[in-house]
């Protein structure tokens, strides 16, 4: 009989994966060599965990049942493959590591009958592949096998030598399959999606592109794109497209673009690019992100940034809410009081003449489960070499922990079960994040620089003490080092856990009823003291704009009138 694994999909979570970001370093883009990307899983309505999935031989025959958020699919199976890699939220113990944006695209191509949703394809993946180039073709042949059922996705494949970007449509009802186009991101370059398809014109030259009839030359160098043989024809087809094969756009045929998808999509593209870009350079494109598409329709795919970028750079690209720029959302009165980059939804609005309004889509926000920033490092071995900086809820309002790619053990802190959805838990990383960032939202100008000094505290701590790190495993053997990186992953969230617990026993002191109490130089309360906090600038200028005299004092009024 034959033996039927299930494999474990957290599907309640990627349901509301619907709008993503995700951020991608080349190896000489990097400022230590090491090849680099980033996840930020955003979407309200559930609580983020970190997901697990241990190695394991495999007898010939046996099947894994699929479990996703399509249709039901029940008594339908994968053929298992001999062995599967340990893999650790979104990276194995190869260091690859594959992350996603959703892009949707034309909503008619999406086969509710495939078997395959892009989560469960990514992490069948994890499992399978050595390198990046291995996790395309298996993805591309396992939707070929078995059907795609999720909408328009941009993957970001990466492992220690080459980063790569995949973007996959299904092929509609009774369609089996996919179209899909990978392209290999130059090592000195960086580059980003966030729920808009970015790939347009690609390489069809012989020797640096093969399509996939020819997936078993995917492993030669030269080799920089891989597309569906039937890309280009099945748009034709669907009468999508009708030029040169030489002019095909992905996204032209596959997911055109309006305002809405630019200004929420590829602003955060845009914005990301600019931190390590010519602001001068980069401003260019804002008639593209102002949806003004005869004079500017698209970003570039990739850019050479001004100089390296570290992780602490990634991490902190990943806080960003466009301060700074044409779209800072903390630059008017929407802030609110105190300069507030967070905004509630929906995305639109009216007034009560009823004019219609948007509000921005950064990259960081409040409905991220969890954010990620991979590091895969060539040339360390890949136990310590792999390194997922991992936390639930927002990226801007948490602090990285480092987790190691070979890691048996989730931490206590992100295991699922201890995360509910629906009930707050001390023992929960992301209600503990939730609580502190909750109570700094409102309020955000005058209590953000507590967290940030919380923040800045663990991270010092953490990447300085990766050296000793690398020091004490030099000597071990393989099974040592893993139950040394074991034992590291969960002091590290431990400490996590435990400064956040002081921060938010700290903040209901510090700002206890709408006061700010007087500490030291060390932080400690005073014993007597206060202030009382005004608002942000262009807060005040607005309420005179918008209320006239009410809250005029009066005696000013008076003087002013004789």
């Amino acid at each position: 009989m034959k033996k039927l694994l299930l494999t474990l999909f957290i599907a309640l979570g990627f349901q509301s994966a619907w709008a993503c970001t995700n951020l991608i370093v080349g190896k000489k883009a990097s400022a230590d060599g090491s090849v680099m990307c980033t996840y930020n899983c955003d979407g309200f309505g559930f609580s983020g965990s970190l997901s697990y999935s241990p190695p394991g031989q495999h007898a010939e025959g046996e099947l894994i049942a699929i479990h996703g958020w399509g249709p039901s699919h029940e008594g339908q199976y994968v053929k298992q493959v001999p062995y599967t890699y340990n893999v650790v939220g979104l990276m194995n113990e190869r260091q690859v590591t594959i992350v996603e944006t959703t892009f949707d695209g034309r909503l008619e191509l999406v086969n509710r009958d495939g078997l395959l949703d892009y989560f469960s394809l990514m992490r069948l993946a994890l499992q399978r592949s050595s390198t990046a180039r291995e996790a395309i073709k298996c993805m591309a042949e396992l939707v070929e096998e078995y059907g795609y059922n999720s909408s328009g996705e941009t993957i970001t494949i990466c492992d220690p030598n080459e980063a790569w970007i995949m973007e996959i449509i299904g092929k509609g009802p009774d369609r089996k399959g996919a179209v899909w186009v990978a392209l290999r991101i130059p090592d000195d370059c960086i580059c980003a999606h966030a729920n808009l398809s970015r790939i347009r014109q690609f390489p069809q030259e012989k020797g640096r592109s093969i399509n996939s009839k020819q997936l078993a030359k995917i492993n030669k160098p030269e080799v920089e794109c891989i597309y569906a043989y039937d890309v280009i024809s099945f748009a034709r087809e669907k009468g999508f497209f009708s030029g040169k094969d030489a002019d095909f756009s992905f996204r032209e045929a596959y997911c055109p673009i309006d305002f809405e998808n630019v200004r929420y999509a590829d602003a955060r593209v845009w914005s990301f690019f600019r931190h390590h870009y010519s602001h001068e350079e980069m401003d260019k494109y804002l008639p593209y992100i102002n949806g003004d598409f005869d004079q500017c329709d698209h970003l570039p795919l990739w850019i050479k940034p001004d100089k390296p970028l570290s992780m602490r750079d990634l991490q902190n690209d990943m806080r960003d809410h466009f301060e700074g720029n044409a779209l800072d959302m903390t630059a008017d009165m929407t802030a609110g009081p105190w300069g507030m980059p967070i905004r509630p939804l929906p995305m639109h609005f009216k007034d009560s003449d009823s004019v219609a309004y948007f509000r921005e889509r950064p990259i960081a926000c409040q409905q991220s489960g969890f954010t990620m920033t991979c590091q895969m490092r060539s040339w360390l071995p890949d136990d310590v070499g792999g390194v997922t900086w991992f936390n639930c809820d927002d990226a801007n309002m948490v602090a990285y922990v480092p987790l190691y790619c070979c890691i048996t053990q989730v931490p206590d802190a992100f295991r699922p079960e201890n995360n509910p959805r629906n009930e707050f838990s001390d023992k929960s990383a992301f209600w503990m994040n939730n609580w502190v960032a909750n109570m700094i939202y409102p309020r955000y100008s005058l209590m953000i620089g507590d967290l940030r000094k919380a923040q800045k505290e663990l991270e010092d701590y953490y990447f300085a003490d990766q050296d000793s790190v690398l020091a004490a495993i030099k000597d071990m053997m393989p099974a040592d080092r893993q139950s040394y990186l074991n034992r590291k992953s969960v002091a590290y969230t431990e400490k996590m856990m435990q400064r956040w617990d002081k921060l938010a026993k700290y903040l209901i002191v510090k700002y206890n009823d709408q006061i700010v109490k007087h500490t030291d130089e060390n932080g400690q309360f005073t014993r007597w003291g206060y202030d009382t906090p005004g608002y942000d600038r262009q807060f005040i200028d607005a309420i005179g704009k918008a209320t006239g005299d009410r809250y005029r004092l009066k005696e000013v009024i008076e003087r002013r009138e004789r």
